[in-house]
């Protein structure tokens, strides 16, 4: 396992999660167009959902919830139902935001109203080919900081995917994309530098994959034939779709060095902003060396920073003590 990796950079990866998360709120749903007219640089306040600079939304709030949920069941089980009930309780009471909830993506909204009418949680996420969006890949990243899916092999692995991101996205498509960035992220924990990583993954993932996940290989030709980074960013798309969050992030890993870059090229890519940006910074994180930091003055701004800190030290206290 990884366990000294993982306990030292925990506090790293959800800090990254956040303030990407938080760069990216202010100009999402902007095409990319206004992006090149005004980019990014640093963070801003206010726009689309005029919230104060430093706010994240649901990408980091789920993200949280999902991270209490393992302190909560511990190192030895993960309880699906404890997570959906810490979903509905973010939705329904404002569990784990800045200031209420503000943005919410239409198939997690409808797991929820399911898991209120009674559904087991483990079946509340949307099954059909529509239900596709990014809300189970914006918060899986816990789940390879967790001893179950370091000690898991493949199949192993895909069966926790599949229960954590069921809860709001039980289509296969959003499991495969989720087994496919979880790999790519472990490579990176492992050391393993990031074009290795990424040509790894896209070599050898299509030989570990269970019958289901193997139908939904023809959806990922993009991003596993081994030249995403060769592609220009006219070919990028960067929708809510889960396919297209999955290319846009490690497309602008292989292209961009370190947290700052990588995560002002994702926000500057348009439309599903802050999720590419939350999606992509925990990878940056890994791929860099040590003196990669995140711009202080950033951080200073990130809203609820001591939880967040607080909330690393507490997985680590209670998953790998």
């Amino acid at each position: 396992m990884n366990k000294d990796r993982i306990t030292t950079v925990t506090k790293r990866l959800l800090l990254a999660i956040a303030t990407a998360d938080a760069l990216g709120v202010p100009v999402e749903f902007e095409p990319r167009y206004a992006r090149e007219m005004d980019p990014v640089t640093g963070m801003r306040g206010h726009g689309t959902f005029d919230q104060p600079a430093g706010t994240w939304s649901d990408d980091f709030s789920l993200t949280a919830a999902t991270i209490e949920s393992f302190i909560h069941a511990g190192p030895d089980h993960i309880d699906v139902d404890d997570l959906g009930r810490r979903f509905q309780n973010w939705l329904d009471f404002d569990y784990w935001t800045v200031d209420g909830v503000f943005d919410v993506g239409i198939a997690t909204r409808a797991a929820i109203e399911r898991m209120r009418e009674g559904c087991r949680a483990e079946e509340a996420g949307g099954s059909g080919e529509y239900d596709n969006g990014n809300g189970a890949l914006m918060r899986i990243l816990p789940l390879l900081l967790h001893p179950l899916y370091q000690a898991g092999n493949a199949s192993e692995r895909q069966k926790l995917i599949g229960q954590v991101a069921s809860v709001t996205h039980r289509h296969p498509r959003s499991a495969l994309a989720c087994f496919i960035y979880l790999e790519l992220a472990d490579q990176l924990l492992q050391g393993v530098d990031k074009m290795q990583a990424y040509t790894h993954v896209c070599d050898s993932i299509s030989s570990t994959l269970s019958h289901e996940l193997t139908h939904e290989l023809e959806h990922f030709t993009q991003v596993l034939d081994g030249n995403l980074h060769l592609l220009p960013v006219s070919q990028i798309q960067s929708s809510g779709y889960v396919i297209h969050t999955l290319e846009a992030s490690v497309w602008c890993l292989l292209k961009h060095v370190g947290f700052t870059d990588t995560a002002l090229a994702a926000v500057n890519l348009g439309n599903d902003t802050d999720t590419t940006a939350a999606v992509v910074a925990p990878l940056s994180v890994l791929a860099a060396n040590e003196i990669d930091i995140i711009i202080p003055a950033w951080l200073q701004v990130v809203a609820r920073r001591d939880d967040i800190e607080d909330l690393a030290d507490r997985f680590i206290a209670r998953i790998w003590a």
